[in-house]
């Protein structure tokens, strides 16, 4: 049987993978579409569990903080990885390491 975790994780993963290259969008717009407004530190230990072979099929480095920064907690190779991907697909921090919310926000 399913706990509740497994099943929200589930549901972030799977809106999770609708968030389309060359946009972004925050733990919290997640958690809101999962039915959990107030569990965006949830979306992120959820993106976190990820095992490595789902790395590829999650899109999980598009989705950022409120402020339009990456979440880094202490793990800077997988933060400056989750930069490096973001701006392959064209997203572009400004000095600051901010992104435009206003020009790169899904949904």
């Amino acid at each position: 049987m399913k706990s509740n975790a497994d099943s929200f994780y589930s549901l972030v993963y799977q809106i999770t993978s609708q968030v389309p290259a060359g946009r972004v969008t925050t733990y919290g717009r997640i958690a809101a579409l999962a039915g959990s407004p107030r569990a965006s530190r949830a979306v992120g230990y959820a993106l976190s569990a990820l095992k490595e072979e789902n790395l590829q099929q999650i899109p999980w480095q598009r989705v950022i903080n409120a402020q339009g920064r990456i979440s880094g907690k202490g793990d800077l190779l997988r933060a400056d990885l989750q930069k490096k991907l973001l701006e392959k697909e064209g997203i572009v921090f400004d000095e600051n390491d901010v992104v435009n919310l206003a020009l790169y926000l899904w949904p």
